[in-house]
């Protein structure tokens, strides 16, 4: 909980933070860029600094900005893997860098921590068309700088949402494509009214059919924001959200259960099928789908943020934040579908704490019924932050707080036998209270013209309690206090004005999520020390990066490729593990119209030792893959620019085999794929009614690759068949992904 000790240890910082510094005021003709930025400079480094980091700009996200998810336009970046379960890039998307899960990845906006405080994942289906309302965004690979929110364990992605304009705009986008894909936005700024007040905001819906059957999305979203801009002072108060409906596709595709059904189990063949939602008869007849299986969830946010600057040395920024969250899963539980085929006891009456029933004659103990699974939460945060600046020396120090309050609970809305029920009462019901409290001092030095310093200081301490009932109505209490502390340093060497070399050490500590406390309330904290060296090279024919990384972790929880019956992620704590790799990209002008973007990632993924139960017996399989890290992903861009206003791209993937487990088991193995996208934009100039109108044209995977990004992996221990003896039974699920698909979009602005 949040203690007086901790309140006062805030209040000193803030009071620190905007002490009175003597103010001047400096004219700057791109204050307002400037002033902007400040709002993620406490999580973002520059191009010298000794992070391994991308930088993407609104100008190459809107290139591709026709509907998909966050996730699908960073897929080709360096070390980046992406998955959809539906398929086509809307619903649920997921990124890994570096064969970093969701889980390990912070994700900030404006400085804000965004992943989920007990997940710690980021579920980007939230975020609908957010990337229409970001400015810029910077993806940093290994630990990177301290951040706010769970620690970077491997990646951190922190987004910058629209600047404020000077200038008045207006923007209407509609795009179509396969699916029944559709996405419609419209946008607005004031300008600066009276030079100082602006007023901007979107607002979007994107809908989609999906590849995979049923598995649609509507995702309608919102982006406000009003900003005051004086010489040295922006204050912005920006809230976005919105609600998303999506019906469920995260069983993937299963062939044991699908083949036990009685459908195909062939995935060439039925490769869209979709059992979410499946309804049989007593027998085991097929009878259809319930057409409400969906995620239906809302999600709002707050920010308010005050950048001051109070001379050419000091400026401060405060951003307080409240997000509220609630919504809920709805599942058809069919008693034929957990009784026989899962062989889970959801569908009985003792699971649903009900008397058996007796109907003409015989004994009635288990049933259909629909239940609703919710989450209703709160989270508050303060971050505070102050920069010092001088010839030689960029100091910026400050701290943040969060505080975040989520009900789970469980409702039953129809019964097939509802006698018994009370349809107002929750049939599970559980709180959960986390505090996250940071605070961190990190400085650049230029100790001369060829060598920059860079050190970097964090303490963090984290409370997780939980009360009340799991989804499986068994007690989940959990006290958990978690500190950290963790360092970071790193040293950059100029050769020469196109070359300069960098070499990097940082420490992560990062606290288990729900899920691992659900499956092991014994799981422990995991730690990383991460080095990274690497060389960068611009001059006018040539821009190239080369880094070597090597994480070496102790108890890193890793995907055990199994999932709950969510669609969320088990973990186990490993022991001793590592990654070690070589990543490349560069930028070579081939003609003044033609450029090549290649970048490559080669690595080594290793759990040093994995113990497994096989057969009845431990088994140490000894070093192993870790699960779904690929030793070899790259990509490559083609970008053709005949003149200013039509730019034509080829875009490719490659990301090699991977496991699904740690045990580098062969039923386990997911195949490579090589994917190629083609992306044209073309923008018309004209003098009336229109500032311009620009064409968007994106067809992904044009050879019509059938391919699976992702999936999971599952064992269960046989002791029926053969009596006296025990086998290990494996199984695997797929999400296979769409082959050709288009999207084409039309933007007017004025």
């Amino acid at each position: 909980m949040f203690s007086f000790k901790k309140c006062s240890t805030l209040a000193l910082g803030l009071i620190f933070s905007f002490s009175a510094f003597a103010q001047d005021k400096p004219q700057d003709s791109t204050k307002l860029e400037k002033l902007d930025e400040v709002l993620v400079k406490a999580v973002r480094v520059d191009a010298k600094s000794p992070i391994t980091h991308s930088n993407v700009s609104k100008k190459e996200i809107a290139k591709r900005n026709l509907g998909q998810d966050i996730p699908m336009l960073l897929n080709f970046l360096p070390s980046v893997v992406t998955t959809t379960d539906a398929g086509a890039g809307i619903g649920y998307t997921g990124i890994r860098v570096r064969g970093i899960s969701s889980q390990s990845t912070n994700v900030t906006i404006n400085g804000i921590q965004y992943n989920d405080s007990e997940s710690l994942g980021t579920f980007w289906v939230n975020l609908g068309d957010f990337a229409s309302s970001i400015e810029s965004l910077q993806l940093q690979r290994g630990v990177g700088t301290s951040t706010n929110g769970a620690g970077a364990f491997g990646a951190s992605i922190n987004i910058l949402t629209d600047a404020t304009s000077a200038e008045s705009l207006g923007e209407i986008s509609n795009s179509f494509g396969s699916f029944n894909t559709r996405k419609h936005t419209v946008k607005f700024s004031t300008g600066l009214l009276n030079d100082h007040f602006e007023i901007a905001g979107r607002l979007s819906n994107i809908q989609s059919d999906g590849f995979i059957d049923r598995a649609s999305s509507n995702l309608k979203s919102y982006f406000l924001q009003g900003s005051y801009v004086d010489d040295n002072t922006l204050i912005k108060a920006i809230t976005f959200g919105g609600n998303e409906v999506t019906y469920q596709s995260w069983y993937g595709f299963e062939s044991a259960t699908i083949d036990a059904i009685g459908f195909n189990p062939n995935i060439e063949e039925n490769s869209q099928f979709n059992i979410a939602g499946i309804i049989f008869d007593d027998e085991g007849n097929f009878e259809g789908y319930h057409n409400n299986q969906v995620d239906d969830y809302s999600q709002d946010h707050f920010q308010l943020h005050w950048n001051e600057r109070y001379n050419s040395n000091w400026s401060t920024n405060i951003g307080l934040n409240y997000t509220n969250g609630r919504g809920f899963f709805e599942e058809y539980v069919d008693d034929y579908l957990y009784s026989n085929i899962y062989f889970s006891d959801d569908a009985t009456f003792d699971f649903l704490g009900l008397e058996p029933i007796n109907m003409d004659g015989e004994t009635i103990n288990s049933m259909d019924y629909i239940r609703r699974r919710w989450l209703d939460n709160n989270f508050y945060v303060i971050n505070a932050s102050a920069n010092y600046k001088e010839n030689n020396l960029n100091a910026i120090f400050g701290t943040s707080y969060s505080y975040y309050d989520g009900d789970h609970f469980g409702e039953i809305i129809w019964a097939e036998y509802a006698n018994q029920l009370n349809f107002e009462e929750r049939y599970y019901d559980g709180n959960s209270i986390k505090t996250d409290l940071s605070f961190f001092a990190k400085a650049n030095y230029r100790l001369n013209d060829k060598v920059s310093l860079y050190g970097d200081l964090q303490l963090r301490n984290v409370n997780y309690e939980t009360t009340g009932t799991s989804s499986d109505l068994v007690l989940f209490e959990i006290d958990k206090d978690f500190s950290f502390f963790n360092p970071k340093a790193g040293i950059t060497y100029e050769l020469n004005d196109n070359n300069n070399f960098y070499f990097s050490y940082a420490r992560a500590n990062r606290e288990p999520n729900r899920t691992d406390f659900e499956a092991n309330a014994d799981v422990r904290s995991e730690q990383l020390n991460d080095f990274e060296l690497g060389w960068r090279h611009q001059s006018d024919k040539l821009r190239f990066n080369a880094n070597v990384y090597y994480m070496l972790y102790n108890e890193q929880l890793v995907l055990s490729g199994q999932l709950d019956d969510v669609g969320n992620p088990f973990r186990t704590n490993s022991g001793d593990s590592y990654r070690l790799g070589l990543e490349l990209e560069a930028v070579v002008p081939l003609t003044e119209q033609l450029t090549l973007q290649p970048n490559a990632t080669i690595s080594s993924n290793k759990n040093m030792e994995t113990i497994v139960s096989l057969d009845g017996d431990f088994v140490n399989l000894g070093k192993t893959d870790i699960s779904f890290s690929p030793e070899l992903v790259w990509a490559n861009a083609f970008v053709y620019q005949p003149f200013e206003n039509l730019q034509m791209s080829l875009l490719s993937k490659y990301v090699g085999e991977q496991f699904l487990s740690n045990t580098e088991s062969e039923f386990s193995k997911l195949d490579s794929y090589f994917t190629t996208d083609f992306n044209i934009v073309y923008t018309i100039k004209t003098e009336k009614i229109f500032d311009s109108i620009v064409l968007t044209g994106l067809v992904n995977n044009i050879f019509d690759e059938q391919y699976v990004s992702n999936g999971y992996y599952y064992t269960f221990d046989d002791d029926f068949s053969n009596p006296g003896t025990v086998t290990t039974i494996e199984g695997a699920g797929f999400y296979p992904q769409a082959g050709t698909n288009v999207l084409l979009g039309v933007t007017l602005n004025f």
